[in-house]
């Protein structure tokens, strides 16, 4: 008995907004749809995050999911669910007013990235030194969040990113690559800037790139209210 075909699938192409770079993908598979949509079904976020890495990383064809920032790997999630299942998507929020559950709709061809004119990926120290810093990945991001959930200092999620963002320290004659350090080097080193440098850095986090919508609605009173889809938690519906 001849077995059966398998079945080929399309190849596409993407432009990710933060690197640039122009990637092939695949869609989803019946499979990997399953994979995300009971991850969602628990709504345990650890479970989420861990079948988001798995699918698409499947689903890219020339790019690693470890090489993808945490805006790219949304862009690339947003770009293969829309054009895998539908790009419109129907999901339940709690008015937090009313606590009556609210049903929306958004189509994912609105929503859009938001870039900062004064943003970039350079950082002055000082006369002599920049900063090149990197955009934090899906599993940096995911720090913060996770240790504020666990109610343990910000600041302290913060400042573990921000040590794994730096890139290189650059001057006209020099290159110190971060990864060559070890964690206490880099830290004295963070330590030692001053202030300025320390806000010129903050800013880099604060002006990335971020995939943001915003959608209108009435509540059940009558309030004319909006509901900001932002951040892989929102975006995953």
């Amino acid at each position: 008995m001849p077995s059966l075909p398998k079945i080929d699938m399309p190849i596409f192409t993407m432009v990710l907004p933060a690197s640039k770079e122009t990637v092939k993908y695949r869609p989803f598979t019946v499979k990997e749809e399953k994979i995300l949509l009971i991850a969602r079904e628990t709504k345990d976020l650890d479970q989420i995050i861990l079948s988001i890495k798995q699918v698409i990383n499947n689903c890219l064809l020339d790019k690693d999911i470890d090489d993808l920032s945490m805006v790219d790997l949304e862009f690339a999630l947003l770009t293969i669910r829309g054009q895998s299942v539908d790009t419109n998507i129907k999901f339940g929020i709690t008015d937090p007013d009313t606590q009556e559950p609210v049903q929306l709709e958004i189509n994912l061809n609105d929503i859009t990235l938001f870039e900062d004119p004064t943003h970039s990926n350079r950082v002055k120290v000082n006369d002599q030194y920049t900063l090149i810093m990197r955009y934090p990945s899906i599993d940096e991001a995911w720090t913060i969040l996770k240790m504020g959930k666990e109610k343990t200092s910000a600041a302290v999620a913060e400042f573990s990113v921000l040590l794994k963002c730096l890139d290189k320290l650059v001057s006209e004659d020099e290159v110190f690559k971060f990864d060559d350090f070890s964690e206490k080097e880099v830290t004295d080193f963070v330590e030692s800037l001053d202030n300025k440098s320390i806000k010129r850095i903050e800013a880099f986090f604060t002006s990335m790139p971020k995939l943001k919508h915003t959608i209108k609605y009435k509540n059940s009173a009558g309030a004319d209210k909006t509901f900001v889809l932002q951040g892989i938690q929102t975006f995953f519906t």
